[in-house]
């Protein structure tokens, strides 16, 4: 999971001590589908540089991207011992920002129409008020 530097703007997800974590979890859940916090600490392990993370900080951040609106419950499944899991899949939010973090602005600002650019200055207008 060997990263390029971003072309896009620097995401706060992307930043600091969890941004390998966020990413991992981001790439697992595209590819896979949806996921439980468990097969999501077992796929994680496959990347190298996060070979021996532990389960608790897997759970935690998964947790803290659902309440930031990254990853959304899907379902709580029954596991074989019997016990309630709960099912995670990326948000709409987290596939924008995946989007945005590897494309750069001058990039977008080249491709979009004029209208397209209208929409996206309006729903950023609305945000500043």
């Amino acid at each position: 999971m060997a990263r390029k530097k971003g072309k896009g703007t620097e995401l706060s997800v992307f930043k600091g001590r969890e941004a390998r974590l966020n990413r991992a979890i981001f790439q697992i859940l595209a590819f896979k589908g949806a996921q439980t916090i468990y097969n999501i600490h077992k796929e994680a392990r496959t990347f190298r540089e996060l070979r021996n993370i532990h389960y608790g900080n897997v759970n935690k951040r998964v947790r803290a991207l659902e309440q930031t609106g990254y990853v959304k419950i899907v379902k709580v499944q029954s596991t074989k011992a019997g016990f309630e899991a709960t099912v995670y899949e990326l948000s709409a939010k987290a596939y924008l920002a995946l989007m945005l973090a590897s494309i750069s602005l001058e990039n977008l600002l080249n491709r979009i129409d004029e209208d397209s650019a209208t929409e996206i200055l309006a729903a950023i207008a609305g945000l500043t008020r």
